[in-house]
C-alpha cells in the first residue's frame, strides 16, 4: 500500500529506530544529485549554504501514490527553491532529490566532503520518502516542509516520532498550503549564519508556527442534534455484529474486538470476494449504474465498463455480507487492486453501504471499521468518514481526505448531499467518490484502540470541501477545536487513518469510554 502509514496503535519508534529505520527503504534506484535539477541560479556571493532536499519518487511520478501518478514535479520543485533563494536573504538553497534513506546518507556524505552546508530543509513531496530520518543524523538543524496532499501521511508521521523523542533535538516543522509560511519559516536559518544555536533556530520556527497559525474566534454550529444510544445501550446492540476482513489487516483485534465489544471479525480471502462479483446479476448493476447516472453530479474519465464492474463489485460486497450475516466490511483494496487479486475498486461499494447505515471500510483498516461500526450503531446509522487527513496552519484546519465517503453523512434517514464519480485519485483508475458534504456543523473524530484500551479523540467545524487535484477525491475541511500544535504528536503512535461523524458526540464518546474503562486522548 503505497499511501498508508501501518503504525500500529500504541506503538513507537525509539531514537534508533526513528533515525535508522530508513536504511531498509528502496534500493535500486539511480542516485539523483544536485545537478539534475536545473534551476536558474541566484547569485548570492556570501551566503551561507542550505541543503533543500526534495523527497520524491522522481521528477515525473511514475506510481500510484499522493499526490498522483503522472504528477509533474518539476515546475513545483523550482517556484519552491527560486522563492527561497529570492525572499531568504543571506542563504543560498542548493537542490538535491532523493528517494530515501540511501540517496540521503550519500547527499550527507557529499555534504561532508564540501564541508559548506550549514542545514537542511526537506520538503517531502510523497508521502513515504524516509529522507528526513537521515537529515537528522547530521546533527544541523533541519526543517520538515510538508507539500500538502502529497508528502502529508510520511510528514505527520515522522514528525510525531521526531518531536517524541527526546533525543532529536534539530528538528523544526512547518505544514502550510501558502508558501508564503514556508519561506518565513526558512529564515530561521539566517539565525545559524548569525552565531545562533539549533536551539534558538529550532524555536524560531516553532514561534512562527505557532504565532501563524490562524485564530478561529467562533464555533457557533448549525444544528444537528444526534440520538445516540446510552453505553448500556450500544454495547448491547454491538454484540454479535460481524466485520468482514478481506485478506490481511493491518493490525489483529480480533480477540480485543470480541472481549469488549462482542464484535467478530471473520478473516475472508480475496477469492470469497471474486466469486460473488463473478456471480453478480448483470441487470441489477445495470440499474445501480443508471442510479448513479441519475444522481451524480457528474461522471469524470470513468467509463461504462468500469461503472459496471464497480456496481458487481457492490452487490458482491453485499452479498458475502448476507451470506456472513455481517454489519460491515473492510478490503485490502490496494493490495487487491494493484496486485490484480480483484478486479473492481471497492470505493463505490462503500459508499452505498454507508449511504445504508453498514460498514464499508478502506484498507483492511479493522480498527477504523471496527470505530466506524461503534459510531454508527450509536448514532442511528451515520458511519462516519474513513480519513487520511492533512493540516494546515494558515487556516487552522484539518482536511479529512479519501477516495470513499458516504453521500449521506447523516445517515440513511438523513438528506443527501451531492457527490460525483471521478478515477480513484493516486492511480486515475477505477472508479471512486468525490462527496460534497455538508458544512457548517460540528464533526467528532475518533479512533478506538483495543489493543491499548484507548480512545482518540478531535473535533472540529467543517467549513468547505476542497476539489484541489492532489491527493484523495472528498477533503471536507475544518477548523480544529483546542490547540493546533498537539495535532502533530500522535500520527506516529496511531497512524494515519481517523474517523469523522458529524454532530457533537463528545459527552457521548467520554461516556462510552468510562463505561468500557478505555482512556481517552485527546488529540488537539
Amino acid at each position: 500500500m503505497k499511501h498508508t502509514c501501518h503504525c500500529s496503535c500504541g506503538s513507537s519508534l525509539n531514537r534508533r529506530q526513528f533515525l535508522t529505520g530508513a536504511s531498509a527503504c528502496l534500493g535500486g534506484v539511480s542516485f539523483i544529485f544536485s545537478d539534475r535539477l536545473s534551476f536558474a541560479e541566484t547569485d548570492k556571493t556570501g551566503a551561507m549554504k542550505v541543503r533543500l532536499i526534495f523527497a520524491a519518487h522522481g521528477e515525473v511520478q511514475d506510481r500510484a501514490d499522493w499526490p498522483n501518478i503522472g504528477f509533474d514535479f518539476d515546475p513545483v520543485m523550482k517556484k519552491m527553491k527560486d522563492a527561497l533563494n529570492a525572499n531568504v536573504e543571506g542563504i543560498e538553497f542548493v537542490s538535491s532529490m532523493s528517494t530515501g534513506a540511501e540517496q540521503t546518507q550519500q547527499i550527507l556524505e557529499e555534504d561532508a566532503k564540501r564541508g559548506d552546508i550549514a542545514g537542511y530543509m526537506v520538503a517531502q513531496m510523497n508521502c513515504w520518502n524516509q529522507v528526513v530520518h537521515v537529515a537528522l543524523t547530521s546533527t544541523k538543524p533541519v526543517l520538515y516542509y510538508d507539500f500538502l496532499y502529497a508528502g502529508s501521511g510520511g510528514y505527520l508521521a515522522y514528525t510525531a516520532q521526531a518531536l517524541q523523542d527526546p533525543g532529536v533535538t534539530n528538528f523544526a516543522h512547518i505544514s502550510s498550503e501558502s508558501f508564503d509560511d514556508v519561506v518565513e519559516a526558512a529564515k530561521a536559518f539566517q539565525l545559524i549564519k548569525a552565531g545562533k544555536s539549533t536551539a534558538e533556530f529550532v524555536q524560531a520556527v516553532t514561534d512562527y508556527r505557532i504565532a501563524h497559525t490562524k485564530r478561529i474566534e467562533s464555533f457557533d454550529c448549525l444544528e444537528h442534534n444526534v440520538s445516540c444510544l446510552s453505553p448500556d445501550e450500544l454495547l448491547k446492540a454491538l454484540r454479535g455484529c460481524k466485520i468482514l476482513a478481506i485478506e490481511k489487516p493491518w493490525v489483529d483485534l480480533e480477540k480485543q474486538a470480541m472481549d469488549d465489544f462482542g464484535i467478530e471479525v471473520v478473516r475472508l480471502g480475496f477469492d470469497q470476494l471474486n466469486e460473488e462479483w463473478e456471480k453478480a446479476d448483470r441487470d441489477e448493476a445495470a440499474k445501480i449504474v443508471a442510479h448513479w447516472k441519475e444522481t451524480a453530479e457528474a461522471i469524470v474519465d470513468v467509463s461504462e465498463e468500469v461503472l459496471m464492474d464497480s456496481a458487481r463489485m457492490y452487490i458482491a460486497e453485499r452479498e458475502l455480507m448476507k451470506k456472513q450475516n455481517a454489519q460491515g466490511i473492510t478490503v485490502d483494496c490496494l493490495g487487491g487492486f494493484y496486485g490484480g487479486h480483484i478486479h473492481a475498486y471497492p470505493c463505490l461499494g462503500f459508499s452505498e453501504l454507508c449511504n445504508q447505515g453498514l460498514i464499508g471500510g478502506c484498507e483492511c483498516d479493522i480498527r477504523s471499521a471496527l470505530t466506524m461500526l461503534i459510531l454508527s450503531k450509536m448514532t442511528g446509522g451515520q458511519t462516519g468518514f474513513i480519513s487520511d487527513p492533512v493540516l494546515d496552519i494558515s487556516t487552522k484546519t484539518i482536511i479529512y481526505a479519501h477516495c470513499v465517503a458516504s453521500y449521506r453523512a447523516f445517515g440513511p434517514n438523513g438528506s443527501t448531499n451531492p457527490y460525483t464519480i471521478m478515477t480513484h485519485s493516486e492511480d486515475r483508475q477505477g472508479a471512486a467518490v468525490r462527496s460534497t458534504l455538508p458544512v457548517g456543523y460540528m464533526t467528532t473524530t475518533v479512533e478506538i484502540c483495543p489493543i491499548t484500551k484507548q480512545i482518540l479523540f478531535h473535533q472540529a467545524k467543517a467549513v468547505g470541501n476542497s476539489t484541489n487535484d492532489r491527493a484523495c477525491r472528498t477533503k471536507l475541511v475544518a477548523e480544529v477545536v483546542g490547540d493546533f500544535e498537539k495535532l502533530y504528536t500522535q500520527w506516529g503512535n496511531w497512524g494515519w487513518h481517523r474517523v469523522t461523524v458529524y454532530g457533537d458526540l463528545k459527552k457521548e464518546i467520554f461516556a462510552l469510554a468510562d463505561a468500557i474503562g478505555y482512556k481517552i486522548v485527546e488529540e488537539a
